[in-house]
């Protein structure tokens, strides 16, 4: 770990900041940023990354983007890297530990900002953590790019009751999109599903379309918004 990464702070920062979090096997560099104030609600959304053993980060593409709608729809936003990646400390933990550095991040957003509302978010394998944590977290809402059904055991997590969102490009050459939609279908809830066409897993050439698409769909779930 880096000894330029200062500790987190008591309070939710008021403008992009990085810093060391205490995770359950070390520090979690994360990076918080901050919404225009025009258009800022109650809210904070903390944006998982794809799969750590194929370079997945914070900083991947579809997380920034993902990262970027939601803060320009008004949410103050967490990213973080996992354990075993960036300066984050530990090692991959096929989900499990990882599970855990999410627990650790909402602990302190939950701290910082005990009136606001949570969402989660991921990518990928980001997004089977976000998922399978939504219930015991309580969110408020789900965001999940390209779900990894069929490529993860999703059979026995508890469905979330909140509003949630399911992106998933019809030319994936990752995930299976016909196996999420196969696996969407036989949910007992009906979240909110945004196909794209001509879109492979990583959204090249598409990333402003799924900024747009998420913008659009989060919008009648915004909280209430914020007062200075």
């Amino acid at each position: 770990m880096s000894d330029l990464l200062p500790t987190a702070p008591e309070s939710f920062p008021d403008e992009a900041t990085s810093f060391a979090l205490a995770g359950p096997a070390g520090k979690l560099e994360t990076i918080t940023d901050v919404a225009p104030r025009e258009c800022a609600r109650a809210g904070v959304a903390v944006v998982c990354h794809p799969h750590p053993l194929q370079g997945g980060t914070m900083h991947n593409k579809v997380v920034t983007m993902v990262e970027r709608a939601l803060r320009e729809s008004g949410l103050d936003t967490v990213r973080f890297n996992f354990r075993g990646v960036g300066e984050s400390a530990g090692e991959y933990d096929e989900g499990r530990g990882e599970s855990e550095d999410l627990a650790a991040v909402v602990e302190w957003v939950r701290r910082t900002r005990p009136n606001d509302k949570l969402w989660l978010a991921g990518f990928s394998f980001g997004s089977y953590v976000a998922f399978r944590n939504a219930v015991r977290l309580h969110a408020d809402a789900l965001v999940t790019i390209a779900p990894p059904a069929g490529r993860w055991d999703f059979s026995n997590i508890e469905i979330p009751a909140c509003p949630w969102l399911i992106v998933q490009g019809e030319e994936d050459e990752v995930v299976d999109p016909e196996a999420v939609f196969a696996w969407i279908e036989s949910l007992p809830v009906e979240p909110t599903l945004v196909r794209m066409p001509e879109t492979g897993h990583f959204f090249h050439r598409r990333l402003m379309d799924l900024r747009g698409a998420v913008k659009h769909a989060v919008l009648e779930w915004l909280p209430a918004v914020r007062h200075a």
